[in-house]
């Protein structure tokens, strides 16, 4: 057959809907902490095909150890960890330096929001988090 060694058309990058960031959107290098596995990595999917830079852990632990191996300029945190919370993550990261954190919990009260917003964090998201909510907030975040 004569088409067995033709090369795949493949659309470039560009020309997916939704698979490229608006040239006005600054990316950013997040940090996706999240204990859910099946969560953490269609997050970070989803993070890296709006264009941005993601390292994603599943403890509090190990989003030390990452950010103590490069910088991020956000921090998209799951508030119950299996090794801490979330709120304690974003008191050692901002000790070692400043950083724009989101919080993602199941947890929405009014208190709980509260907590969050004294413990320093930009945003909450209650889970499930919405995509277009979670794009306009690194948006705004990313540019601020």
């Amino acid at each position: 057959m004569e088409f067995e060694n033709a090369s795949p058309v493949v659309p470039s990058r560009g020309s997916i809907p939704g698979n490229s960031i608006p040239p006005q959107q600054k990316s950013s290098r997040i940090l996706l902490v999240e204990d859910h596995e099946d969560t953490r990595r269609a997050m970070e999917r989803l993070l890296k095909r709006w264009g941005h830079t993601v390292h994603s852990a599943g403890s509090l632990a190990e989003a030390l150890a990452a950010d103590a191996a490069g910088e991020f300029d956000l921090l998209l945190s799951d508030l119950g960890l299996p090794d801490g919370s979330g709120i304690e993550l974003l008191q050692k990261l901002r000790g070692r330096h400043p950083l724009r954190a989101v919080a993602m919990s199941g947890y929405g009260m009014e208190a709980d929001l509260a907590k969050t917003r004294e413990a320093g964090f930009d945003e909450h998201l209650i889970k499930p988090v919405a995509m277009d909510r979670l794009k306009e907030i690194i948006q705004r975040l990313g540019s601020a």
